[in-house]
């Protein structure tokens, strides 16, 4: 293990994360993101969706990442999560390609460990990059999403491998940057967030259920040693 968040702590450690305080503007989502949002509660991070008006938006939400304070180039990406159920609500673990403010998405690529939308069991994971326009490759597993399970990839030099509770369910292909996948060759950052609505959950929202949350035990990253 290279780096790692137990959430033991007080308070989110800004040593590893980065707050983002914004309207994200993209996939028509409806959330402002808040650190007031992200807390520390019982050993776990919490990120809350709340029915909140902010900066426009009708919902307000928390989104942190590791951005400019780690970024990994292949390993094990893992964490341990409890999933909000609700129509609107898109939570996700995910990384994106360290170079983004160079390059831009998706040519920085994308890796989505884990996706989740609305209040089924389907666990979305998929890789997203840049061949003459947007691209991207995924499959799906199911899982008891409202219950914490272990989401992770496996990625080295020639494939993404992903898993929930270790169990493999699909594997992208890398090696020799086939298909253009050279940006899978490059150091990414963590992501951990929950959306509001937008293009994948859909516009409507089960604001009966708000404020919905979260939870996340743990964050580990792991290098290959052999």
């Amino acid at each position: 293990m290279v780096w790692s968040d137990e959430f033991d702590e007080a308070a989110v450690d800004t040593t590893k994360w980065v707050f983002e305080n914004r309207n994200p503007g993209v996939n028509n989502e409806k959330e402002y993101y808040l650190q007031s949002n992200v807390s520390i509660a019982n050993s776990n991070l919490v990120i809350t969706a709340k029915k909140q008006t902010f900066g426009g938006q009708p919902y307000t939400s928390g989104k942190i990442t590791t951005f400019g304070k780690f970024s990994p180039q292949y390993g094990r990406i893992e964490a341990r999560i409890q999933l909000p159920l609700g129509q609107g609500m898109w939570p996700a673990f995910w990384m994106l390609g360290a170079n983004i403010n160079t390059v831009n998405w998706p040519t920085c690529g994308e890796i989505d460990i884990m996706e989740h939308i609305n209040s089924d069991n389907v666990i979305y994971g998929t890789m997203h990059w840049n061949v003459n326009g947007h691209v991207s490759y995924g499959s799906t597993t199911t899982t008891t999403a409202g219950s914490y399970h272990i989401y992770a990839v496996e990625w080295d030099s020639n494939e993404i491998r992903w898993y929930v509770d270790n169990v493999l369910y699909q594997t992208g292909n890398i090696a020799n940057n086939i298909n253009g996948t050279d940006a899978f060759h490059l150091p990414f950052f963590i992501i951990l967030n929950l959306a509001v609505a937008g293009d994948f959950p859909g516009q409507t929202v089960d604001e009966s259920l708000l404020p919905e949350s979260m939870y996340v035990d743990y964050v580990r990253v792991y290098k290959q040693t052999n």
